[in-house]
């Protein structure tokens, strides 16, 4: 999951799919890449299970799976939160 979310254009993609579920043509027409690196952001995005595909009518359209999406954030918050502890720990030794 993380390594999907590593890439600079997979997190535009997130953002604008926070905002609307959208197809990969109208994702292609407000990020600056091709309609063909869209297709292949989102099935990443897909597999790592933080979008999922939605026909509607003719057209697929992607939407963001905010329960992947607080899961990635709750398991950020604890590994900054060990970060914070032991750096505590290196700064109680070096000034004490």
């Amino acid at each position: 999951m993380f390594a999907a979310l590593a890439d600079d254009t997979r997190w535009q993609i997130l953002q604008e799919l926070g905002r609307a579920d959208l197809s990969a043509s109208a994702l292609a027409t407000v990020l600056p890449v091709t309609r063909q690196a869209i297709a292949k952001h989102l099935a990443v995005l897909a597999q790592a299970g933080l979008v999922e595909p939605v026909r509607v009518g003719r057209e697929v359209r992607y939407r963001a799976i905010g329960s992947r999406l607080g899961e990635t954030a709750r398991a950020l918050d604890a590994i900054g939160a060990e970060w914070d502890r032991r750096l505590a720990a290196v700064k109680r030794i070096a000034e004490g």
